[in-house]
């Protein structure tokens, strides 16, 4: 005999574990929402990594040039003689370092004018820019030329010896004209970047290294100029 209140019990009764199925169909969902969720940011960093490199590719290759450069010029002297190789390292990692330091921080100024200029459609305004960048810089180069003027006397009161210090001055007179070419690389780098045109400094910076490396080996190996050879070179390929 049922007792009255068995029927109410029933209707009341909760089991207390899910069934295995739903259980097992909240873990696929969350599964599938997991990857989806993975391959999303996968998708978003090649998207991002593949922006970013369309504008860091140009300045990796742009300074790899200017590094490749200094080795190639490095290799070549290194066979013409131990003095001149000293003096070159001297020139190439101190003088040049710092005077081109001081140029490439103030050539930086003009990309974020550049880009504000174009974000902003005044195209007119980047030429101004730029034209006014040569004359700062420019400024700025004449007032470190007493630097590779002197070189000589310069490194002798540092207490360097007097034949490197000596091959470091007639090394140094071959930099100017470098110096002052970087003042065009350095401001047309950064206007045609902040232009996103990229893509024609990178064609540039490979132009110049292969055309470096090219006199280098027809000056120094073929017509045995020496040291006049692999500087003559570095002039012309900037």
């Amino acid at each position: 005999m049922e007792r009255p209140g068995d029927e109410h019990d029933d209707c009341r009764t909760v089991p207390l574990l899910e069934p295995k199925h739903a259980h097992g169909e909240g873990s696929n969902n969350k599964q599938e929402e997991d990857e989806e969720e993975v391959g999303s940011l996968g998708r978003r960093v090649l998207v991002e990594s593949k922006k970013l490199w369309v504008v860091a590719g140009p300045s990796i290759c742009a300074r790899f040039s200017t590094f490749g450069v200094t080795v190639i010029s490095q290799a070549f002297i290194g066979h013409v003689g131990a003095t001149e190789l000293a003096g070159y390292a001297l020139v190439s990692t101190v003088l040049m370092r710092f005077s081109g330091g001081i140029l490439l921080g103030m050539a930086s100024a003009l990309e974020t004018l550049c880009g504000q200029s174009y974000g902003a459609k005044q195209y007119h305004m980047l030429g101004i820019y730029l034209q006014r960048s040569w004359i700062v810089l420019l400024c700025c180069a004449v007032l470190l030329l007493p630097i590779y003027l002197f070189t000589t006397p310069l490194l002798i009161f540092l207490g360097q010896d007097p034949k490197i210090a000596a091959m470091a001055g007639t090394i140094s007179l071959w930099y100017i004209p470098v110096m002052i070419s970087n003042v065009g690389n350095f401001t047309l780098q950064m206007y045609l970047q902040a232009q996103s045109k990229n893509m024609i400094v990178t064609y540039l910076a490979m132009l110049n290294l292969g055309l470096h490396l090219f006199l280098s080996w027809l000056l120094t190996v073929q017509f045995y100029l020496g040291l006049a050879g692999v500087m003559g070179s570095m002039v012309i390929a900037y």
